[in-house]
């Protein structure tokens, strides 16, 4: 096989359908801080950018890790880089340092550039946590004590795609934190854990042989769909009440527009008998979560 690997493999391995995930929170956090009166086109762009870099390594790694792992051998759906042998083992390690190179430094000039003025702490807090961001992205699938393999990827999911991306997009821009910014973060962080669940309930036979414990095996298929429909219910909710505690506009409710997407693949999901159904659930809901995001943040805007 040839050593060379070209863009178009390179592009099928950063799963470039899981960006609407990683941009969403992004996005929102950015809309709301223009509703509480502060917004940067600059900081905004250098989010964006940001959490490309992150969401391209954590695919990256993810692949790395389940493929050094074994665990893609089996896996339904779209076939990963290093369990098909489109990419070696090497090959991919490189793109993770690269990626992850890239992930600090836009992250910690992102931090830099957009704390001017502040505390200290405040500089150094967000340096953390990309630093922190780098270690969840590489720490999901590799090595002994990978955290996806214990069944905690739900509650990361919820912290980076949900709080942080919000809040801290939020914040680098307002450089304020209210505490009802809680619900609308919450609520994109569930429906982050609702694809990611969509994505376990795919692979529950495969991540079983696998020893991979996620919280679809612990739980159980039949639990794991109930679970879904309380995570994009939830969503709907925390996102409803953080309306009427903030806006008496009505374009504030423009984010219900996609709850006949989110019916539609919760009652599809919920039908689903085998293994292969959940896998054309996926994008619909990540794009939709990026649907979301936009309709509330730009219904708080008018």
């Amino acid at each position: 096989m040839s050593t060379r690997v070209s863009l178009k493999t390179w592009l099928a391995a950063a799963r470039l359908r899981t960006l609407p995930l990683a941009l969403s929170a992004i996005l929102l956090g950015s809309l709301l801080a223009k509703f509480y009166g502060s917004f940067s086109i600059t900081i905004l762009v250098l989010c964006v950018l940001t959490a490309i870099f992150y969401q391209v390594l954590s695919n990256f790694a993810n692949d790395l890790g389940d493929g050094i792992k074994g665990t893609d051998v089996n896996k339904v759906g779209e076939k990963r880089a290093i369990a098909s042998g489109s990419i070696t083992v090497v090959q991919m390690k490189n793109a993770v340092v690269l990626f992850s190179g890239l992930s600090l430094i836009s992250g910690s000039f992102l931090s830099w550039f957009a704390t001017v003025g502040q505390a200290l702490w405040i500089t150094i807090l967000f340096i953390s946590l990309g630093f922190a961001a780098t270690f969840a992205a590489l720490s999901y699938t590799l090595g002994k004590r990978a955290y996806g393999y214990s069944g905690w990827g739900d509650l990361f999911v919820l912290i980076f795609f949900g709080w942080l991306g919000v809040l801290g997009a939020f914040f680098l821009q307002a450089k304020m934190l209210p505490l009802e910014l809680l619900l609308p973060a919450s609520a994109v962080g569930f429906l982050a854990m609702g694809v990611l669940n969509l994505n376990n309930m795919r692979d529950v036979e495969n991540d079983r042989l696998a020893l991979k414990n996620t919280v679809v095996v612990k739980m159980g298929i039949a639990t794991a769909k109930k679970y879904q429909l309380f995570l994009l219910i939830g969503a709907l909710t925390m996102q409803s009440i953080f309306v009427l505690r903030t806006t008496e506009s009505r374009w504030a409710w423009l984010f219900l527009l996609v709850t006949p997407l989110i019916v539609i693949n919760a009652k599809k999901a919920w039908q689903a008998k085998e293994s292969k159904d959940f896998d054309p659930l996926l994008k619909p809901l990540a794009i939709t979560t990026l649907l979301f995001c936009l309709l509330a943040g730009i219904g708080q805007n008018l």
